[in-house]
């Protein structure tokens, strides 16, 4: 019998408010071969220049609720009327092949992995600053205003939660909070 000596990779749940830098810290990771990017399910429909099995796995309904039932996803939510969830076979998979896993989710799935998932280790990202979080969110130039002050009202509840979390990062500079997050995967 052959023996796996691969040590298993670690998963690691990144979450934080919109415009605290999530994705463009996780992003910076895609090149690097120790770490893989989970790609979650959704129901919503393909925006241009999307593409299935990169940016989402777009699945119906049905299948999706066969998913849940099927106890298939690590975490899942509905938000604005469409579902998006972590398949766990798939995480599995890049765990057992020595990969760092990294999962950028909202604050409530993150709970969820905490639950499903007890060697995961969660990661707040904290913006440097509220006025700057604030000046990032409307630089954005994507949201409406009132979408903006939506975003901002539900960062201060995120922000509270932070003592949820194993770690929390500031993110003052990207390639500083890439470093970080490097780190703690590699301990």
């Amino acid at each position: 019998m052959i023996k796996n000596s691969r040590k298993p990779g670690k998963l690691l749940a990144v979450s934080g408010p919109s415009g605290v830098g999530k994705s463009t810290i996780t992003n910076q990771l895609r090149s690097d071969d120790r770490f893989w990017i989970s790609i979650s399910a959704t129901t919503r429909k393909m925006r241009n220049g999307e593409v299935d099995g990169i940016d989402y796995h777009f699945v119906s309904d049905e299948i999706f609720e066969k998913m849940i039932n099927d106890g298939d996803f690590l975490e899942w939510a509905a938000f604005a009327g469409f579902k998006y969830g972590t398949p766990r076979k798939a995480v599995d998979e890049a765990l057992a092949l020595g990969k760092n896993v990294i999962l950028e989710i909202e604050l409530n799935e993150a709970r969820q992995v905490r639950k499903n998932s007890k060697n995961a280790i969660l990661i707040f990202i904290e913006p440097p600053s509220w006025d700057e979080l604030t000046t990032r969110l409307i630089n954005r130039g994507t949201e409406s205003e009132l979408s903006t002050q939506a975003r901002l009202a539900r960062a201060r509840e995120e922000l509270s939660a932070a003592a949820e979390f194993d770690h929390v990062l500031v993110n003052h500079q990207v390639d500083a909070s890439v470093s970080e997050l490097v780190s703690l995967a590699l301990r």
